[in-house]
């Protein structure tokens, strides 16, 4: 009997011209794989090159095999990432990039390592994920179907508003601020007595632009790439919370290949993350030199960062239930 994922490739083929499938093949000379994959992103961003970079190392290396289409601002769910996710947890897509901020919005355990000030730099995080994070997070992906290739990185997020500097916590009071539409961040966000909202982040501009909203919260590529210099005053670099991307692959199409296509795609996912984690550092580097060109930024000392942790911490006793006690070991840092 044909299992449900060849069924599905078969009926779906037609549709790769929309890019909304993926498909099997068979050729004279071994399975053919067509394949699809979204980030959140454009064509500018290190998510994209490093997703492009997948494709190009699996297509070389299978000698035309394996051959992965790859599409950008969520093409292939209208948008939306979180309905992304559930196209990559179902099989109707075969690869992704996204946060596990978005996987949060389907199950919050994701969100543990999203804690708000649980690192204070990318050598905090590495040694975390190296020790013991990522297999946590492989655990808990394939409870959903979907194989972890690993993490890449969107980066540590940053706060920027119209109505202050934000320095202390008192700075954020009052302030009506985007966030991710998680139970987690607007917890964070109230718990510093802020205001905030969500929405979908195609509607943040022009609404910073007409005063609906005062802030904004984003890793510094999409502050930069998204050109909310134009409509925001101040830029608060706080780096506080650190947000991995899974690179996510169907898991029943992962197990369906043989051992040795299987560690093909696991080498050039390994390769491509690592192109991209070097990659976004490098420009994040230079972001911040460009944003405070164009707006008002704060660097906050650890003195600063400190009080904000201080005043969050109530929340690490909240989700402690919602995390669980293994996952939040396994992202908690060594200090």
């Amino acid at each position: 009997m044909l299992s449900m994922r060849m069924l599905r490739g078969v009926a779906l083929l037609a549709c790769l011209t929309l890019g909304a499938c993926g498909s099997v093949d068979a050729t004279p000379g071994g399975p053919v794989h067509t394949w699809t994959m979204t980030v959140t992103t454009g064509e500018s961003s290190t998510w994209y090159q490093a997703a492009q970079r997948f494709a190009d190392t699996l297509e070389r290396e299978s000698d035309g095999r394996m051959r992965l289409r790859v599409f950008t601002g969520e093409q292939l769910s209208a948008g939306d990432p979180a309905a992304g996710v559930e196209q990559l947890m179902s099989g109707d897509k075969d690869f992704s990039y996204n946060s596990t901020i978005i996987y949060a919005g389907i199950d919050p355990r994701f969100g543990a390592i999203n804690a708000p000030f649980l690192y204070q730099n990318h050598e905090e995080a590495d040694r975390a994920i190296a020790g013991g994070a990522r297999e946590a997070y492989e655990r808990l992906s394939a409870e959903f179907g979907v194989t972890m290739l690993g993490f890449g990185e969107s980066g540590f997020r940053q706060v920027t508003n119209n109505v202050r500097p934000i320095r202390t916590p008192a700075d954020l009071d009052g302030i009506k601020i985007r966030i991710p539409g998680i139970g987690l961040f607007t917890d964070v966000y109230r718990s510093l007595g802020a205001n905030p909202t969500t929405m979908n982040f195609s509607e943040v501009f022009t609404s910073l632009q007409q005063g609906t909203i005062e802030g904004q919260e984003n890793p510094m590529d999409v502050i930069s790439s998204s050109g909310l210099a134009e409509v925001q005053e101040y830029l608060t670099i706080w780096n506080y919370v650190y947000d991995p991307l899974i690179l996510g692959m169907n898991q029943e199409l992962f197990d369906s290949l043989s051992t040795a296509d299987q560690q093909l795609v696991l080498d050039a996912a390994q390769d491509a993350n690592e192109f991209q984690v070097e990659a976004n550092r490098r420009l994040e580097k230079t972001q911040v030199e460009e944003q405070s060109r164009l707006m008002e930024v704060t660097e906050l000392t650890d003195d600063e960062v400190n009080r904000f942790r201080q005043a969050v911490r109530p929340l690490y006793d909240e989700y402690a239930d919602v995390w669980g006690p293994a996952l939040t070991d396994a992202v908690t840092p060594e200090r």
